[in-house]
């Protein structure tokens, strides 16, 4: 499926807006502006915004390979993916809360753009089955 067809799938969508949604909080919560560079950092918060931000752009591209695989374990695997990384970016955003960032409006706004990608999640899930 290109990347064009997926754009008309809501829960795509709502991948897309959860990555740009990512990028900001973690570019403003990071103590390095250079968001490519994020990885080599040893700020914990540093690690943890890094780890936001891919889990929000591996979500798409997982939602991408269910769409196109024929292989039912295939989608089954991306969906367990799709669950993991969902978690993981709430607990990034508790880890985020704990070392200090003040701004919790901002994480609570990642954490409602998640509760609405979940809305759409479920629904394509069932839908894969």
């Amino acid at each position: 499926m290109s990347n064009k067809n997926l754009r008309h799938i809501p829960v795509y969508k709502k991948a897309l807006e959860l990555c740009k949604i990512s990028r900001e909080i973690a570019s403003y919560v990071t103590f390095n502006k250079d968001l490519l560079r994020l990885y080599e950092s040893n700020s914990l918060r540093d690690i943890m915004a890094n780890s936001i931000l891919t889990d929000s752009i591996l979500i798409p591209q997982k939602i991408a390979l269910a769409e196109s695989s024929k292989c039912s374990t295939e989608r089954l695997k991306s969906i367990s993916f799709i669950n993991i990384m969902i978690r993981n970016i709430n607990s990034y955003c508790t880890g985020l809360e704990k070392d200090g960032v003040k701004e919790i409006e901002y994480l609570n706004l990642l954490r409602s753009e998640i509760k609405s990608f979940r809305k759409h999640y479920r629904k394509w899930k069932k839908s894969l089955r």
